[in-house]
């Protein structure tokens, strides 16, 4: 986050938990060597310090990188060539969006996809996996905190979506949490009251952090007092056509980091607020 407010929650993500749920897995199972392929603005460079981080702290490296221009670049070939001749076994793209989607197509048109490789979106979506189709997305690496098909109470909370969106649209970690967010808030003024809701959005906010969190798309969780809301992260890789059964079935978990080591602690972050 930027500035820091006392009356301010973070729900679904950071760049802390992307990295630290992807690189730690990653490296423990034998992908210890990385190479970057980076948007140059300040988002890209904080992923890659922190993805550099969690790879080096778990024994691995990074053996190189390169920036792209960010919006400008379309056509990654060259940058993918790089990464490919550094010999690394970690192929991070750093960038997302219809960047990513490009990354992606391009990556596995050079064979990047597959075999020793893993291509990892820091910030890959389900939304761009089923734009490119299972067929160019198989063997995908990348994190979300939440997945439809988890568990059951995900997949109630899709059976209550599914009326409302188009075919073959499915949530991503980002609307998940607009929801969980929304769901607790609404529990926190009911409990507290709807006048003193209105009136003071600090006391909503006090009453969010006291309450424990519960619902189907991220389960029980807390928000805790320096805004951060926790709850696990799970390291995906994309399925291939033919292990797919429907229509949204894309993913299959490779590593799940728990809530309590998802996020930045708070003897680790720079919250004054939440040391006093």
């Amino acid at each position: 986050m930027g500035a820091a407010s006392i009356n301010s929650i973070h729900w679904s993500y950071d760049t802390y938990c992307l990295s630290h749920a992807t690189g730690e897995p990653l490296v423990k199972q034998g992908y210890d060597s990385w190479f970057f392929i980076t948007p140059n603005y300040a988002f890209g460079h904080m992923l890659q310090a922190d993805t550099t981080h969690s790879v080096e702290s778990s024994g691995g490296r990074v053996v190189g990188s390169v920036t792209y221009p960010f919006p400008e670049t379309t056509d990654f070939s060259a940058f993918l060539l790089q990464a490919q001749a550094s010999g690394a076994k970690v192929v991070a793209f750093l960038g997302a969006g219809t960047d990513f989607v490009n990354a992606v197509k391009q990556a596995a048109e050079f064979g990047l996809m597959r075999g020793r490789l893993r291509f990892v979106g820091l910030t890959g979506y389900i939304n761009s996996v089923m734009s490119l189709g299972l067929a160019a997305a198989q063997g995908l690496t990348q994190t979300e905190t939440f997945y439809w098909d988890l568990n059951d109470r995900t997949r109630a909370f899709m059976a209550r979506l599914r009326p409302e969106l188009p075919p073959n649209t499915f949530p991503c970690h980002n609307q998940a949490g607009d929801y969980s967010a929304l769901l607790h808030y609404l529990k926190a003024a009911k409990a507290i009251g709807i006048a003193r809701a209105k009136a003071s959005g600090r006391d909503a906010v006090a009453a969010m952090k006291e309450m424990p969190t519960d619902d189907d798309a991220f389960g029980t969780g807390t928000v805790r007092r320096d805004g951060r809301k926790l709850h696990p992260t799970y390291l995906f890789t994309v399925k291939s056509p033919a292990e797919s059964r429907a229509p949204g079935d894309v993913y299959k978990v490779l590593a799940v980091t728990p809530a309590e080591r998802s996020f930045r602690s708070i003897k680790d972050g720079k919250c004054m607020m939440a040391k006093s």
